[in-house]
C-alpha cells in the first residue's frame, strides 16, 4: 500500500516540476498565443496594404492635381489631411468598450494636458511634413520625389538609435550608404527634369531640399510615435490618433491657405482646371481619402510592430511609383533614376535582411528560454 502511494507522490511532483519549467512554460505560450498570432499579422498585412496604396494613389493624385493646372500649394496640403472626418463613423464601430472588466489592468491614462501636448506636437510635425512634401512634389517629377523620399528610411533609422537604441550592424550602415548615394545621385544631375516649359534649377534644388526635409521630419515622427505609444499612449486606439493629429494639422493648413491669400484664385484655378471643375474636386476627395489610408497604415504598423517596420514598408511601395509614373505621366527614366532606383532597392533589402536576422537570432534564444529583447524589425511597442 506504501510504496504506491509514493510512486504516484513521486509522479504527482515530477508532473509539477516538468509544468513549471521553462521549456513547458515556453511551449504552452506558443501555443496559446498562435491564434493571436494569427490574427496579428492579418492585422499587420490590412496596415502594410493601406500604406503602399495609399502612398502610391496620394502621391499621383497630388502630382494630377499640378500637372493640370492646380497651383496652390496650401490646398495640396489642405487635402493631403483634411480626410479624416471619414474615420469617425470607423472609429465609432472599432473603439473599445468603456466599460472596465475587474479581472484586466487598464493602463493609467495621462492627464489632459500631456494628451492635448501630444498631438498639438504630432500635428504641427505632419503639417510640416505635408507642407514640405506638397513643395517637393511641385517641383519634382513624381519618379525623382519618390526616390528621394526612400532618404526617409536612414533618417528614421538615425533617430531610432537615439531614441530608441537601435543598433548600427554592417547590414543596416550599407543601407544606410546606399540610400544616401541614391539621393545624392539625383541632385547631381545637371540637367534636372523640367515641367510646362522648363523649371529653373534653383526651384528644382528647392524642390530636392524640401523632399529631403519631409523626410527627416516623417522618420522624427514615426519614431516619436512610437516612443510615445511605449511611454504615454498605452492603449490608444489608431483611428483617434490620426483623427486627432490630422485636426491639428489640417487647423494649420487652412489658417496657412488663407493667410497666404491663395484662397483667392481657387475658383479661376478651378474653372482653368484641364479635366474640369468635377474632376478637379474629385481628384483633391480623392486626394484625401487615400492619403488618411496612409496615415491610418503608418500608424497602425507603429502600433502592431515599430517605427522602423512601418518605414520599411513605406520604402517597399517607393519604387512602385515611379514605374506608374512613366505609365500615367510619361516621366523619363534616364540611367541615373535607373541606377538611383537598383541601389535604393539594394539599400531596403539589406536593411530589410539585417531585421531578418535579428528576428530569427531573438526567436532562436526565446526558444530556448531566455529572455532577449526582440528585434527592432517585429517590437511590439505595446
Amino acid at each position: 500500500m506504501g510504496k504506491p502511494q509514493e510512486l504516484q507522490l513521486h509522479v504527482t511532483v515530477e508532473e509539477v516540476k516538468e509544468e513549471n519549467s521553462a521549456e513547458y512554460q515556453n511551449s504552452k505560450k506558443l501555443v496559446s498565443h498562435e491564434p493571436r498570432s494569427y490574427k496579428r499579422w492579418i492585422i499587420i498585412s490590412m496596415y502594410a496594404f493601406f500604406v503602399i496604396c495609399g502612398q502610391s494613389a496620394s502621391t499621383l493624385l497630388g502630382r494630377l492635381y499640378y500637372d493640370k493646372g492646380g497651383k496652390s500649394i496650401w490646398l495640396a496640403m489642405v487635402s493631403q489631411l483634411a480626410g479624416f472626418p471619414i474615420l469617425v463613423p470607423c472609429y465609432c464601430l472599432t473603439a473599445p468598450p468603456k466599460t472596465k472588466d475587474g479581472q484586466i489592468q487598464q493602463p493609467l491614462s495621462p492627464s489632459a494636458a500631456i494628451l492635448v501636448l501630444v498631438y498639438f506636437s504630432f500635428g504641427i510635425c505632419l503639417a510640416a511634413y505635408t507642407l514640405m512634401y506638397a513643395i517637393g512634389l511641385l517641383h519634382l517629377q513624381v519618379s525623382t520625389f519618390s526616390l528621394v523620399c526612400a532618404s526617409q528610411l536612414a533618417f528614421n533609422a538615425l533617430f531610432s538609435f537615439f531614441l530608441h537604441s537601435q543598433k548600427f550592424t554592417p547590414f543596416i550602415l550599407n543601407s544606410l550608404v546606399l540610400l544616401t548615394i541614391s539621393s545624392t545621385l539625383l541632385i547631381s544631375q545637371t540637367n534636372p527634369p523640367t515641367r510646362h516649359g522648363g523649371v529653373l534649377k534653383g526651384k528644382y534644388m528647392v524642390g530636392f531640399l524640401c523632399t529631403i526635409g519631409a523626410s527627416a521630419v516623417y522618420g522624427l515622427m514615426l519614431s516619436l510615435t512610437q516612443l510615445s505609444f511605449k511611454k504615454i499612449l498605452k492603449g490608444a486606439h489608431v483611428l483617434e490618433i490620426v483623427m486627432y493629429q490630422s485636426l491639428v494639422a489640417t487647423f494649420v493648413s487652412v489658417v496657412g491657405l488663407f493667410t497666404s491669400g491663395e484662397w483667392r484664385g481657387l475658383l479661376m484655378e478651378m474653372a482653368e482646371f484641364e479635366l474640369g471643375k468635377f474632376s478637379y474636386v474629385m481628384t483633391l476627395i480623392e486626394t484625401a481619402i487615400a492619403s488618411q489610408f496612409f496615415i491610418v497604415g503608418t500608424t497602425g504598423l507603429i502600433l502592431e510592430v515599430s517605427s522602423l517596420f512601418s518605414n520599411a514598408i513605406s520604402v517597399l511601395g517607393l519604387p512602385v511609383i515611379p514605374i506608374l509614373a512613366v505609365l500615367f505621366f510619361q516621366d523619363k527614366m534616364d540611367a541615373v533614376k535607373v541606377i538611383a532606383m537598383v541601389l535604393a532597392i539594394w539599400g531596403f533589402v539589406s536593411y530589410v535582411y539585417q531585421c531578418y536576422l535579428d528576428n530569427n537570432d531573438s526567436k532562436s534564444q526565446y526558444l530556448c528560454g531566455s529572455e532577449v529583447s526582440k528585434s527592432p524589425l517585429l517590437e511590439e511597442t505595446s
